[in-house]
Parts: structure tokens; C-alpha cells; sequence
């Protein structure tokens, strides 16, 4: 494939389980149709352009795949020679570096490190083979990436240009006990409808994700601008003049072509043009835990929204309230890593009660793996968003108004 010079190829977005219907509203938004929507992935068809695109602004997904090669392979033999036949010379340079990481579901395979480290041989061998030289490989989320996906005898390679996932944005550097993964709370925030110009409220805060990511939603501040690395930088020729291609400031008549380095420096220009940093919302973030609200301060300024988020170390009941009417999300936790539901229970309560009485008229959301704690809430909810939290299979409840249920939550 001459991955710089074709316009219209399959691009797969893949994400967290659950995560899929929002990416898809995502990628609407910023002017792609979807083609194929799973339940861990989006498709598109698009250019080098697009894949750069897709990597700076999606806030949910979590890798952004091109499709190298689609085979039937029965053993790790079968996926060596698959792997074998891509011509890796023309995407990864000789002196390069790549790694590859995979997802098996196949019954010949014990080690789940086997096809790893099959496919590295083979492009190391091709590459030998080819260029006399090969590029160095190991686990560093640095160079060019490789993604193999293998389901019974079906084998998709992929070059991955994300290398390090999409959710992990570079800001979180204190994470904490139990963090909420960046994508989920992105996707809290579009369950819950909020639009990025009310207040916001995250009592609880933790390592201040969900904060940090309203900030940047209300700020327009496209996730990618965070990050230092995307593996499509390694891809060959990325500093390559590309005949025909066109840097987006750079006028008709003076358009002699434009490398693709050139081409993503451009849209990362615009996307900080885009951000904005007046008549913001107020975001306020606490916690009970001087330590914890330290800490999501530090993350807070990792990601250049710390001025943009009011931080307190206070019982959730006391957070302030801002005027006007906005969110309140809650992460408490779900006594499945931490706590019991004995030490819970009358959190939850207070929890219900707190924005029942605090929030009135506020669109309150508490995300939980535990229904039973849940119902302890007592308030009406318009509906339960699942998601999945790691491998906790969860529920965003969503309470319009804050409104008292009347009777527990069945």
C-alpha cells in the first residue's frame, strides 16, 4: 500500500467496549460517515489526512488502524508467512524502530505472546531480506506500530497509527487508586448531554479525569495536542515531499506539494487556534482527600487546563455550587476494587441526598459497577448507560433534575 499517496482506503477506529456509539456521534461531528459500526469499532474511509485527524481529535477512541493484509491463518506458522508477505520495506524505515502488539482468540495459541513475536521475525527477516539491514523492535511505545488481530482462523494485521493508545492523553501523572480511563469519561460527559457552556461538578474528583476532560471540552481543546508521539510519525517517508499533497495554509499557486510532517504540523495549528479560553463554564473538582485533589491538580496542569478548574479538598456535600443550573457527575467507588458495600451504603445515600437537595433542577450522573449500592440513590433516573469501567461492567445512571424517586431504584 503507498499509505502516503492513497485518498481513499478503510480506516478502523477502534475503541472500549460500549464506547462505540459515541465514537460513532463523534465521528459524525467532525464530517466522516461511517461505513460499519461494531460494537469496539467505527469505519471510515479517508487519506493519511484522515488518519491524522482522527488521531488529534477523537476524545473516545482508543487506536486508529489501517488495514495492511486480511488472511486466513490455522497455526503461528500460517501468521509468519501472512506477516511475511506485507512489504514493510515501503512503511518502516531500515533504521527504524517498531513494535507490535496483538488480541488472539485461537485455540493453537497457549502463549499469547507467540504472535507478538512472530510477526516482529517476520518484518525483521523481510526487512533484512529487502534492505540488508533491519529496524530494532521491543515494547517501547515509540517508532512505527504493527496491531494483529486474530479471531479463530482470521487474521487482520494492521499498522496502528496511534502506537500508544488514544485514551492514554500524557497528562495523568499521578493517577491514583482506581482511575477512570480518559475515553470513559469523555463518553460520560456525551451520555449526559453536556454541552461544555454550564457548570460542572465532580465531587469525588480522584485524579480530577472527568474534570480535566470537561475543561478540555469546553475549552475545544482537540486530546492529540497532548500527546509528543503518534507512531504514523515513524511511518517511511513522513518527511518526504508528497507530489500533489497541499499543507492547508499554504496558497494554490504556491502548492508544489507538502510532506505529511508538514501536513499534521498545520492541523496542529489549527486546532490551537480553535481552543478557546473566555466565558468558559465553572468546573469545580473536590475531594475528602487533601492528597487526591493535590494530585489531580498536578494532571490538571499536564494537560494546560488547571487555571479552567476549581479545586477543594472538602467533603463531597460541601462542594460549592455554582449558579445557574449544569452537571454533576459522580465516580464513587463501587466496592469491587475498593470498599464494601457495608462501608458504601450510606455514602450512596448521601450521594442521592446531596443532589437532591444541593443540585435541584442539575442533570446529575453516577457511574457504578454495583446496582445494588445504586438503588440507594433514590433518585429517578431517565435511563442506564452501560459502559465498562477496565473489566467492571458498569451503568451511567442519568437523573434529570435530580428529582427524588419516591421509592428505591428497581
Amino acid at each position: 500500500m503507498k499509505i502516503w499517496v492513497d485518498k481513499n482506503y478503510p480506516i478502523i477506529i477502534s475503541c472500549a467496549k460500549e464506547l462505540s456509539r459515541w465514537t460513532e456521534i463523534e465521528v459524525l461531528d467532525l464530517g466522516y460517515k461511517p461505513i460499519e459500526v461494531t460494537e469496539n469499532t467505527v469505519v471510515v474511509r479517508g487519506s493519511m489526512r484522515d488518519v491524522m485527524n482522527l488521531n488529534l481529535r477523537l476524545r473516545t477512541a482508543h487506536r486508529i488502524l489501517v488495514p495492511l493484509l486480511r488472511t486466513v491463518c490455522r497455526n503461528i506458522r500460517d501468521l509468519y508467512e501472512a506477516a511475511l508477505s506485507i512489504d514493510w520495506e515501503n512503511l518502516i524505515e531500515a533504521d527504524g524502530y517498531f513494535s507490535v502488539s496483538s488480541i488472539v482468540h485461537n485455540y493453537t495459541i497457549r502463549d499469547t505472546r507467540l504472535p507478538s513475536l512472530y510477526t516482529k521475525d517476520a518484518i525483521a527477516d523481510r526487512m533484512r531480506e529487502k534492505c540488508q539491514r533491519r529496524p530494532d523492535s521491543g515494547g517501547e511505545n515509540k517508532g512505527a506500530a504493527v496491531f494483529v488481530y486474530w479471531e479463530r482462523e482470521e487474521v487482520i494485521i494492521y499498522l496502528d497509527t496511534s502506537g500508544e493508545p488514544l485514551s492514554k492523553r500524557g497528562y495523568r501523572k499521578i493517577p491514583g487508586s482506581a482511575p477512570m480511563q480518559e475515553t470513559l469519561a469523555a463518553a460520560c460527559l456525551m451520555a449526559m448531554q453536556w454541552d461544555g457552556k454550564t457548570p460542572f461538578l465532580s465531587p469525588m474528583c480522584g485524579s480530577g479525569t472527568p474534570a480535566i476532560e470537561a475543561a478540555m471540552f469546553a475549552m475545544n481543546k482537540a486530546p492529540g495536542t497532548l500527546k509528543g508521539h503518534f507512531a504514523f510519525q515513524s511511518i517511511k517517508d513522513y518527511s518526504r515531499i508528497i507530489p500533489g499533497e497541499s499543507a492547508p495554509r499554504v496558497a494554490p499557486r504556491q502548492r508544489a506539494g507538502a510532506s505529511p510532517e508538514q501536513i499534521w504540523k498545520e492541523l496542529l495549528i489549527d486546532a490551537k487556534d480553535q481552543e478557546k479560553t473566555d466565558n468558559l463554564p465553572k468546573i469545580v473538582a473536590t475531594d475528602i482527600s487533601p492528597e487526591a485533589v493535590e494530585n489531580a491538580h498536578t494532571n490538571a496542569i499536564a494537560a494546560s487546563v488547571a487555571p479552567y478548574i476549581d479545586f477543594k479538598a472538602c467533603d463531597f456535600a460541601d462542594t460549592p455550587i455554582p449558579e445557574g443550573r449544569g452537571c454533576v457527575f459522580f465516580n464513587p467507588e463501587y466496592g469491587i476494587r475498593l470498599g464494601t458495600y457495608e462501608e458504601l451504603a450510606p455514602v450512596y445515600e448521601r450521594i442521592g441526598s446531596f443532589m437532591n437537595e444541593r443540585c435541584a433542577g442539575w442533570t446529575g450522573g453516577l457511574i457504578t459497577g454495583n446496582p445494588d449500592l445504586a438503588r440507594l440513590v433514590n433518585l429517578y433516573y431517565r435511563t442506564r448507560v452501560p459502559f465498562f469501567n477496565g473489566p467492571i461492567d458498569c451503568r451511567l445512571f442519568i437523573y434529570p433534575g435530580c428529582e427524588l424517586k419516591g421509592q428505591n431504584a428497581s
